[in-house]
């Protein structure tokens, strides 16, 4: 028979050996913290597998589940000497999910589950705690209606509300045994009201209902969407975790936390988190109260009263370090920690590899590999080479004047300006309409995940470090200010109020997360330096892998940044965006307006200087690199006006009438432009385009070859060849155009011609083109859109539909199709190098710097890839990356 729980703690472990696949991360670090002798509460795990057998099953659960379920309960009740229902008493739990990787906030969570009418007066009676009980009860009633029986959460905080404002209080601690007993009165009618039944008694119903919860929430929208966003499979399914509970809220010698071993935001080998004294987990995350500081040091710098823990509990602090020790030196990673005190008790509750942003991924896996917890290797496998995206963009010029309205809490780092938004699903839709925006919120939650991801940055009035918005900011390298507790944000007026100032949604603010301020309007911005923990990676990153990275470029600032950021070459310049400015786009609807060829070329010799000079400049930054450069591509419709408020100036310009401008551009229009008269196309048709552009490139590369004595190496790229036959013509073109710049020159230096693999048919035929081309370069946008059928430019309308779906893993044009597009590649790669062996392969689409499409390429053994400036540091580590796994 199939085992489906694994029980933990107590001296018993059933297996699993930690697999997080079987058991989720949750339950396989409780179990390794219960097998290295921590004190961890006694529980069962469901394993993973029984969540996709739920949903196959119509929701309904394996027969053998119920008595394995019931064998779990009878180990925690013989740990804890307590009963499951006993009215005298009680044994409570916890039911968690627990995926194979962390989704913090994603799915859902029950606490104190086991009460009722009865076990209720056992708990008082037990603990000598009527206040302690009925507050659990209460917490218990609220969190099962809403998360098990879907019921309305506002009301219940509603009625608790009223309640405190009837007392005259502002914290829920005020309030008196009675008092939560009246209120756990009013939570039971209002269960019967919105359910039309009343709360669940039976605590085994009360069980099942809870496990089938945390099952039901791996479908649940946030989680898809969450999903989508980390790329985590939807038939990983989730693990469901049961505890046996412990108690934070017990009085004053009882608390609970939220710890990490290094700080999450920066990487400093310092603790970081906070705990409430006389309070539960949720307590903590939902920003219901504001925590305390863990240690002495933190509520120092911050400048705050209440006392940390390691002044108001000094020896279960002190405890609680060595367990931080001892689980980084298990586990070898920066852990995420959940703790509670019952009673001056420790209890470990969870443990995990924990969230952090860029900055501080890089300063611990650095600092990690120097101490020699980890190999360099493993420093270089640590950091999400996408995550770097956080370092290498603007941060807020210190030197800038800034209207401070507030501050708070500096929960993620960076700096972010947009127009306040007050719900999130405004958010997505005026971040869709090109909109930069930023969240306001009283707190987030997980229904957010959507606006947080569409804003460049969260602002939330309530809430810690370690709270839903900040953990969920972090992770999303998005920046975040928590805990602006001066912000009166009146969400229904769209508007937020603060130092006698309002600003209402639309207006601009800027929010820093280094600092926690938040500002009224713009605030200018600067690069930032890489330098330090990110060139060490770096460094060892470059010395692991195989693959080159090139950089896409066409301007001189593009080439300096990609250079700046490692950069061995050019991967792809595209030489119609030059033709697009000023002075040159006359010249070229003169050339594509004149009748014959003599008229052409009376067009091109003016380009010709304008040309030479674009690729000087290029060429002086990247001089002694390969450069390859990708001769005209577009159709030439693309360079005639449009509006018909733009063909009179034209016409003026180019001094022909309007009329024979029309019918120019009608005769040029295309039904299908992107599978029409453009690329080689272009070339065979009008050769004398494409033997200026190299008599450009030739003349520009000797020059600067005669000024630095550093020649480039010019890699004439002939976009959409589908035949050998194409390529050969247009290699004739640059070659005889090459002979042409070197004997006029007296100097000749190293090229190559090769092209641009992007149509099926060049891939299928790469064997005989081969014998033409001296390099492929695969030109993943269009060889996907041509391999699929799908306009990159329409898709959006539907492909998130299939990416939910399981039609496409991931949008095929943001990380490659390796059964389809790749198939083609390897193909191509394997008969072009059967031809001719040395052949130099790449990729230049958007795909080079997507960390799944560079594994493809180096296990596909291609020579380099190339990415935009700002991802050639992605590239590169995931270059490494890629090759360590190999």
């Amino acid at each position: 028979m199939t085992q489906y729980v694994y029980r933990f703690g107590g001296g018993v472990s059933d297996g699993g050996n930690g697999d997080k696949n079987l058991l989720g991360g949750k339950g396989a670090n409780l179990d390794g913290m219960a097998s290295i002798g921590l004190p961890v509460p006694p529980g069962f795990t469901i394993s993973t597998p029984v969540c996709a057998l739920y949903y196959d099953s119509g929701e309904s659960f394996p027969d053998s589940l119920k008595a394995e379920v019931a064998t779990g309960i009878t180990h925690i009740e013989g740990v804890t000497a307590k009963k499951f229902g006993d009215p005298a008493d009680p044994l409570l739990v916890s039911v968690r999910s627990g995926a194979r990787v962390s989704m913090p906030g994603m799915m859902d969570t029950v606490l104190n589950l086991g009460l009722n009418d009865a076990t209720v007066q056992g708990l008082a009676a037990t603990s000598g705690d009527d206040r302690f009980a009925w507050d659990s009860y209460r917490r218990f009633i609220q969190m099962y209606s809403d998360v098990v029986l879907g019921l309305d959460h506002g009301r219940f905080e509603e009625a608790l509300e009223i309640a405190k404002e009837d007392n005259g209080f502002s914290l829920d601690t005020e309030l008196s045994a009675k008092d939560w007993q009246k209120l756990v009165a009013e939570y039971k009618a209002i269960v019967e009201e919105l359910w039309s039944k009343p709360f669940p008694q039976d605590v085994h119903d009360q069980l099942w209902g809870a496990i089938g919860a945390v099952f039901g929430s791996w479908q649940s929208e946030r989680a898809k969407v969450y999903r989508r966003l980390n790329d985590i499979p939807g038939d990983w399914g989730t693990a469901v975790n049961v505890q046996a509970m412990v108690f934070g809220n017990m009085g004053e010698t009882s608390a609970t936390g939220v710890a990490f071993t290094r700080d999450p935001a920066k990487g400093d080998n310092a603790y970081y988190g906070e705990f409430l004294i006389n309070a539960q987990g949720e307590d903590v995350v939902a920003g219901i109260r504001t925590p305390q500081y863990l240690t002495r040091a933190a509520r120092e710098a911050a400048g705050a009263k209440p006392l940390s823990m390691e002044e108001a509990m000094p020896e279960v602090y002190a405890q609680l370090a060595g367990v931080f020790e001892t689980l980084e030196t298990h586990y070898r990673d920066m852990q995420d920690i959940e703790f509670t005190v019952e009673r001056g008790k420790l209890w470990m509750l969870q443990t995990r590899s924990g969230k952090r942003t860029a900055k501080a991924a890089l300063k611990i896996a650095v600092d990690m590999a120097n101490e020699g917890l980890i190999t360099q290797e493993e420093a270089i496998l640590r950091v999400d080479p996408m995550a770097l995206d956080q370092l290498l963009h603007p941060t807020l010029d210190p030197n800038a004047t800034r209207d401070v309205l507030t501050k708070g809490l500096p929960a993620s780092p960076g700096a972010a300006s947009g127009f306040a938004v007050f719900d999130s699903d405004t958010a997505e839709k005026r971040a869709a309409a090109g909109d930069s925006v930023i969240l306001v919120r009283v707190e987030t939650s997980p229904e957010d995940i959507h606006g947080m991801h569409a804003a460049k940055g969260i602002l939330t009035a309530r809430g810690g470090m370690t709270s839903h918005a900040a953990v969920v900011a972090r992770g999303m390298g998005r920046p975040c200010v928590s805990g602006a507790g001066t912000l009166a944000i009146v969400a229904k007026e769209k508007l937020f109020r603060v130092g006698g100032r309002e600003v209402r949604e639309g207006d601009t603010i800027t929010i820093d997360g280094a600092t926690g301020e938040v500002m009224f309007g713009a605030v200018p911005t600067v690069q930032p330096e890489l330098s330090g923990d990110f060139g060490t990676l770096m460094v060892w990153a470059d010395t692991k892998r195989r693959l080159k990275v090139r950089a896409n470029a066409e301007t001189p600032l593009d080439c300096r940044t990609a250079r700046e950021f490692g950069a061995e070459g050019i991967g792809l310049c595209r030489t119609e965006h030059m033709f697009f400015e000023g002075s040159r786009i006359t010249a070229v609807r003169q050339m594509i307006l004149a009748s014959d060829e003599k008229g052409r070329r009376a067009a091109l010799d003016k380009l010709l200087p304008e040309q030479r000079s674009d690729f000087v400049e290029i060429f002086e930054v990247m001089a002694g690199l390969p450069c390859t450069i990708r001769l005209l591509d577009p159709p030439l419709h693309e360079f005639l006006p449009h509006e018909e408020a733009e063909f009179e100036e034209v016409a003026k310009a180019a001094d022909i009438d309007v009329e024979t401008l029309r019918r120019r551009a009608a005769e040029l229009h295309e039904f299908n432009p992107m599978l029409g008269h453009r690329g080689c196309r272009l070339g065979v048709t009008y050769p004398e385009i494409y033997e200026m552009q190299a008599r450009a490139i030739f003349e520009a590369a000797v020059l600067v070859a005669e000024k630095s004595g550093a020649a480039p190496i010019p890699e004439v790229m002939i976009p959409l060849v589908a035949t050998r036959r194409e390529l050969e013509l247009m290699k004739i073109v640059v070659d005889k155009a090459a002979e042409a710049v070197f004997a006029e020159k007296g100097r000749r230096i190293e090229y190559l011609v090769g092209t641009m693999i992007e149509l099926p048919r060049a891939a299928l035929r790469a064997g005989e083109i081969a014998e033409i081309g001296e390099f492929f370069s695969f030109g993943t946008n269009d060889l996907t859109q041509t391999t699929l059928g799908v306009s990159r430019d329409d898709a959006a309308r539907f492909l998130t539909t299939y990416v939910e779906k399981g039609i496409y893993a991931r949008d095929p044009f943001v990380s490659l199709d390796v059964e389809g597009v790749g198939e083609l590649i390897a193909l191509a790669a394997e008969r072009g190098r059967a031809t001719r062996p040395g052949i130099k392969l790449g990729i230049c689409g958007e795909h080079g710097g997507d960390p799944a499409s560079i594994a493809f390429c180096e296990a596909t053994s291609l020579d380099y890839v190339s990415a935009s400036p700002y991802r050639v540091p992605i590239a590169r580590l995931a270059a490494a990356q890629a090759a360590l796994k190999a």
